[in-house]
């Protein structure tokens, strides 16, 4: 999956993402900040991934993870701060929902303040079903 418009890329390439930045990029999220650059890399290497560029500086990144046959969870969904505003979240989701691989699948996000965004893109709230089950460390 690829989309370009003037000096913005996105593209399901892994190998265009860099781990380095990735992390710096997630570091400033509630929900990625304590991930090991290692964790990254693994994660990246079982996803499906997305990453949004600028002039060839990766200034955002998405990942899903799936079984490719029944459903997936969209995740790490991130905009570098000085790009928003600019419509590349909507491209970038748009850009997951598109992806053939996906098609027909069902899809789970979760999000605190993104519901609008995700609701054009035929997500709904139905947090009634869903339980967590917290991370423990590695042993």
């Amino acid at each position: 999956m690829e989309w370009t418009d003037g000096a913005y890329k996105i593209s399901s390439d892994k190998s265009l993402l860099s781990v380095d930045r990735t992390h710096t990029l997630l570091s400033r999220c509630l929900w990625g900040g304590e991930r090991s650059k290692e964790n990254i890399r693994m994660s990246i290497e079982h996803s499906i991934c997305y990453g949004v560029f600028h002039g060839g500086t990766q200034i955002g990144f998405a990942r899903v993870v799936t079984d490719l046959a029944t459903v997936y969870w969209l995740c790490d969904v991130f905009i570098e701060e000085a790009h928003r505003g600019k419509n590349l979240g909507k491209r970038l989701i748009r850009c997951v929902v598109e992806t053939p691989e996906l098609k027909g699948l069902l899809g789970i996000l979760a999000t605190n303040d993104a519901h609008g965004l995700y609701e054009k893109y035929d997500f709904v709230r139905d947090s009634r079903q869903f339980m967590l089950r917290p991370r423990a460390p590695r042993e």
